[in-house]
């Protein structure tokens, strides 16, 4: 047959399944390093394996790169509100075909979330918010229970279980005001009627932490799980993790701390999905993209396998979606990276500082088999705090992509004659 596309000589990161008898990894999903190549069709994989006919309409060597399933984030904000963001900007040089929206919409203003679903170049599922009106504000969503409302928020999520794969409750002092656990009680009860998992994200207590992870059933996500603000290391982090309640990193704004990571790495604790809350607030730094938060873990000790499977396979499994693997029928979500042997500083939300030994640097991300090309970031909103040195540095982007997009694109002797004159006799 011919290919759309074959990309060859990678080094494959395929999904496999761990043993439940490894002490690293238990029964999570993992990955399989191999080296051959993939051919695309239709928007699926529909070859894999060493020494595939070179028989395609586009050919693309990849020998010495990185090919992994295209990067699912599980934890990122795109959907029109105080944090939300344009995904197309960061996608196309971070390798994240799939971005979950965790909880920007609520049933109220979910038609929102449906119009950059819709037109966005990426796929984007969503976690509905328990509270109505979603996150058009920067937090109090759940102060007034009449928002948490669980018919409507069961009818929204299976008038579309495609676009809704959970539910999202934020449970912090700031988000919930005196009703504690109430709101997450009314997510879990959402969760249960709809087949769905809970992701929950912790804060400043009340409510207390050991609480809020008393009530998650397996399968449901605590995000910020190394946050050093909420400090989940006590024995309730340790019961949750074992009844199959997953840790998913969260990064995001304030939700990351390399102190209380590196305790729960030592204490057997482990991260079942890398994720980076990605949104206005966070965008600039201190997460920047996906590959940025990967290198935190990397240089945490996490090894690369475990590190791609908290970014594809994992996820995945977790909502139940289609992609986050290069297995022939998949759908051709691919990223190409170049792993580059150079130490280079990362910090995380509270600036503390380590030293990730490689930098992964995408060189081409595929959505169904299609290319994403270079979109421009807008300008970040004005209620967005920046450093001075942030500012400095998008108005220097600025000017530099003013004048390498205000130059010719080549010189004269490099235009096409696109309408030759007839030639006169």
């Amino acid at each position: 047959m011919t290919f759309d596309l074959l990309l060859t000589g990678g080094t494959l990161m395929t999904a496999g399944s761990a043993s439940r008898d490894d002490p690293g990894t238990g029964d999570r999903d993992t990955v399989i390093e191999s080296h051959g190549d993939l051919g695309i069709s239709d928007g699926r994989i529909v070859a894999a394996g060493p020494g595939l006919p070179r028989d395609a309409h586009r050919v693309v060597d990849v020998s010495g790169k990185l090919v992994t399933p295209g990067l699912i984030d599980l934890h990122t904000h795109v959907g029109p509100g105080y944090w939300g963001i344009d995904p197309d900007p960061v996608a196309w040089h971070s390798g994240v075909t799939t971005w979950v929206d965790a909880g920007s919409a609520g049933a109220f203003t979910l038609d929102g979330l449906r119009r950059v679903a819709a037109t966005a170049g990426v796929r984007v599922p969503a976690l509905l918010n328990i509270s109505a009106i979603g996150l058009a504000g920067r937090t109090g969503e759940s102060r007034d229970l009449d928002n948490c409302d669980v018919p409507l928020a069961i009818d929204t999520i299976l008038a579309d279980r495609e676009l809704i794969r959970g539910v999202k409750v934020r449970v912090d002092r700031e988000t919930v005001g005196d009703n504690g656990v109430e709101p997450l009680r009314r997510g879990l009860a959402v969760a249960a009627a709809c087949g769905v998992p809970v992701m929950v994200h912790i804060g400043a207590a009340p409510p207390a932490l050991d609480e809020v992870l008393g009530l998650l059933r397996p399968g449901d996500v605590v995000t910020h799980c190394a946050s050093g603000i909420a400090a989940p290391l006590g024995p309730a982090v340790h019961a949750a993790a074992a009844r199959g309640v997953r840790l998913d990193v969260g990064h995001g704004s304030g939700g990351f701390a390399f102190d209380v990571l590196e305790q729960q790495l030592a204490a057997g604790l482990r991260p079942f999905t890398i994720s980076t809350d990605l949104h206005a607030r966070s965008l600039h730094g201190p997460v920047f993209d996906l590959p940025t938060t990967m290198a935190k873990l990397l240089a945490a000790g996490v090894p690369l396998t475990e590190v791609v499977a908290a970014v594809t396979v994992r996820p995945a499994r977790l909502l139940g979606l289609a992609g986050g693997t290069l297995e022939v029928g998949a759908p051709a979500d691919v990223a190409i990276f170049d792993v580059r042997d150079e130490e280079f500083p990362v910090a995380d939300a509270h600036r503390q500082v380590r030293t990730s030994p490689v930098r992964l640097v995408n060189e081409a991300t595929y959505v169904a088999g299609r290319l994403l090309t270079p979109r421009l970031p807008g300008p970040p909103p004005p209620w967005v705090p920046l450093t001075d040195a942030q500012r400095a540095a998008l108005d220097a982007r600025a000017r530099h992509l003013r004048d390498l997009l205000a130059t010719p694109l080549v010189g004269v002797d490099g235009l096409a004659d696109q309408f030759p004159r007839p030639t006169v006799p």
